[in-house]
């Protein structure tokens, strides 16, 4: 009844109002403001601060730079195997596996359409028809940085306009499309292997998301903008490499062609993943 009610209430809620409001106060820099909503944070989500470059909260500008941490040289380690894929952030895995024609399973009786995924371009679609996708939910504990799982070439990006559901497991498993219906940047790179699709989805409360290349890209307008970057000097990217970031929690989903990787037996629905851990196996 709880989870029910908890859905219910984001039909009901002005969910960019209230986005809205919380990110003006994510981004203030006045000390009573930004350091107790820090301090309870920590306290309330059991934030690990011992990996963080800076663990005070006087030390961070506002809310937004606290979540948005950088961490310690040495608290992840990036997978140096050429044949996998690293893992692009911290989180845990809401679902993977095979993409099943346009369908990614999103929870039991739910899927959403690829297509309307990547921001209805059926050209850039085309390519993870019958593919492979995971989708890692980001916890507010987590480490909110989102870095390259290998090496790739940016070609496009897409900001998608929508609803600002939350992403947890109570609302995947309620809201029909829900990550095909909330707000999202799409973006897309060419790699050794081919294409690959990593979708930032925003969720209840995320202020924004930003890319490296583009600073904020969302809340920005209110059409579907897509950019094509192939008609440029390339911006490119090696394994590792920090490609975007949200302030406050949500989901990145990754998206891979047919028959090039496969995921170890040890990554299904629920188990936690860290930052540069072994995720896929190129085949």
């Amino acid at each position: 009844m709880g989870d029910r009610l908890f859905v219910v209430m984001q039909y009901l809620l002005p969910q960019h109002l209230i986005s809205r409001i919380v990110g003006m106060l994510a981004a203030s820099s006045l000390p009573i403001i930004k350091d107790t909503f820090i301090n309870v944070f920590i306290k309330r989500f059991k934030v690990d601060m011992s990996e963080a470059e800076r663990q005070n909260a006087s030390e961070f500008d506002s809310f937004n730079d606290f979540f948005t941490r950088s961490l310690k040289a040495d608290a992840r380690m990036i997978d140096s195997n050429p044949k996998h894929l690293a893992c692009p952030v911290d989180g845990a895995i809401s679902q993977l596996g095979s993409i099943s024609g346009e369908n990614l399973f999103q929870a039991k009786g739910h899927d959403f359409d690829l297509t309307t995924l990547l921001g209805g371009n059926a050209d850039l679609a085309k390519p993870f028809i019958d593919g492979e996708f995971a989708t890692v939910y980001l916890a507010p504990k987590d480490y909110h940085r989102i870095h390259m799982p290998c090496d790739g070439t940016l070609t496009h990006m897409v900001h998608v306009p929508g609803q600002l559901f939350s992403v947890n497991q109570a609302t995947a498993a309620q809201v029909p499309g829900l990550f095909a219906r909330n707000e999202r940047v799409v973006t897309l790179f060419e790699t050794e292997f081919g294409p690959m699709a990593m979708v930032l989805v925003g969720a209840m409360i995320v202020a924004s998301v930003e890319t490296t290349w583009a600073g904020l890209v969302c809340p920005k307008g209110k059409t579907v903008s897509q950019f094509n970057y192939t008609v440029q000097d390339p911006i490119e990217f090696k394994k590792g490499d920090e490609m975007g970031r949200f302030k406050l929690g949500s989901t990145v989903i990754v998206c891979l062609p047919k028959g090039v990787s496969q995921w170890p037996a040890e990554l299904t629905a629920g188990t936690t993943t860290r930052l540069g851990q072994m995720f896929a196996e190129l085949v």
